[in-house]
C-alpha cells in the first residue's frame, strides 16, 4: 500500500499536463487578440474607441495565461520534482497556490471592471459591479494577508 500511495504523486501530471495545454492556448489566445488588435489599430489610424478596451482585453489574457503556467510548473514541483525556476514563478505550498490564485483572481476583477468602466452605460449597474469587486477583492487580499504564515 505505501508504495501505491507514494506512486500516487503522479496523478498530479494530469493537472500539469492540463494547465500547461490551457497555459499554451492562453499565450496564443493573447497572441491572436493582440494581432487583432494591432489590425485595428492600423486600419482606424489609432481613432476607434475600442482600441483601449482591445489593450486592456491583452493585458488580460496574457495574464490568464500566465497564472496558468504558475500553477502548472508549481503544480509540478510541489508533487513530482523540483525545477529551476525562478522564485516568484513557483508556489512552495498549497496555501501559496491559493495566494497567487488570490492574487490574480483580484488582477483579473481589476482588469474586467476597467472595461466596464471605459463602456459605462447603467451607472448604477457600474456602482453594483464596483462594490461587488471591492468587496470580492477585500476578501482575497485578507485571505492572503491573515492566512497561514509559517
Amino acid at each position: 500500500m505505501k508504495y501505491v500511495l507514494e506512486r500516487s504523486k503522479y496523478l498530479a501530471l494530469i493537472g500539469v499536463i492540463a494547465l500547461l495545454f490551457a497555459a499554451i492556448a492562453a499565450f496564443v489566445w493573447g497572441t491572436l487578440k493582440t494581432v487583432d488588435t494591432i489590425s485595428l489599430v492600423l486600419s482606424s489610424l489609432g481613432r476607434d474607441k475600442a482600441i483601449t478596451v482591445e489593450l486592456i482585453e491583452i493585458v488580460d489574457s496574457f495574464l490568464i495565461a500566465t497564472a496558468l503556467l504558475i500553477f502548472s510548473v508549481s503544480l509540478y514541483e510541489l508533487f513530482i520534482d523540483k525545477l529551476e525556476l525562478p522564485d516568484w514563478m513557483l508556489a512552495h505550498d498549497l496555501y501559496d497556490l491559493k495566494t497567487k490564485l488570490s492574487s490574480m483572481i483580484v488582477l483579473v476583477m481589476a482588469v474586467k471592471f476597467l472595461e466596464k468602466l471605459l463602456d459605462v452605460k447603467d451607472p448604477n449597474a457600474l456602482l453594483q459591479i464596483g462594490i461587488a469587486t471591492a468587496l470580492m477583492s477585500a476578501v482575497l487580499i485578507a485571505f492572503g494577508y491573515f492566512g497561514k504564515k509559517d
